[in-house]
């Protein structure tokens, strides 16, 4: 399995007691998901290895607590602890219309209601406190928060993306 086929579900981030068990900050709105799995990518020297899960349950409701097959001890765990963790892409549950993830929308042209064609999505950058649309317009970054007011519509057929900014966010880039 290829990292470009799958999504980042969390990061291992201690473990939880003596048996092998480790607990995992899943990156999710929905935890409960991600109880029921059977197995999981664990990165590990930039390869994707298949861990399998005897059990998991959440641990103090954002922490996924879980226990590998043939992970038995402090010994075990200790190279696993800081490590992410995957899962493939057809394993992301579906969206409805306007509801997307952000890796689907990289490519997808950009069109504002006011100002016309803006450009194509070149990413999303959710490092800060606001995630923002990053939009290559012939070479010029155009950046727009990303807001569920601005987005009109995700045109998932023909990879279009219409929205509706404040007037000006767009000029002050070009």
């Amino acid at each position: 399995m290829q990292k470009e086929d799958c999504f980042y579900l969390g990061k291992i981030v201690k473990r939880y007691s003596f048996k092998g068990e480790l607990l995992v900050k899943l990156d999710t709105d929905d935890p409960k998901k991600y109880t029921k799995m059977e197995s999981v990518f664990v990165e590990k020297n930039k390869m994707l290895i298949p861990f399998f899960i005897t059990r998991s349950s959440l641990h103090k409701s954002t922490l996924l607590r879980v226990k590998f097959e043939d992970v038995d001890n402090d010994e075990d765990t200790e190279p696993l602890i800081n490590t992410e963790l995957y899962l493939p892409l057809d394993l992301l549950p579906k969206l409805g219309d306007n509801k997307f993830y952000y890796h689907e929308i990289i490519g997808y042209a950009v069109e504002d209601i006011s100002f016309g064609d803006v450009g194509v999505v070149s990413g999303v950058n959710d490092t800060k406190v606001q995630a923002l649309f990053e939009i290559d317009r012939n070479g010029t970054e155009i950046l727009v928060p990303l807001i569920d007011e601005f987005i009109k519509k995700v045109d998932k057929e023909s990879k279009k993306l219409i929205l509706d900014v404040p007037k000006g966010l767009i000029e002050i880039y070009i």
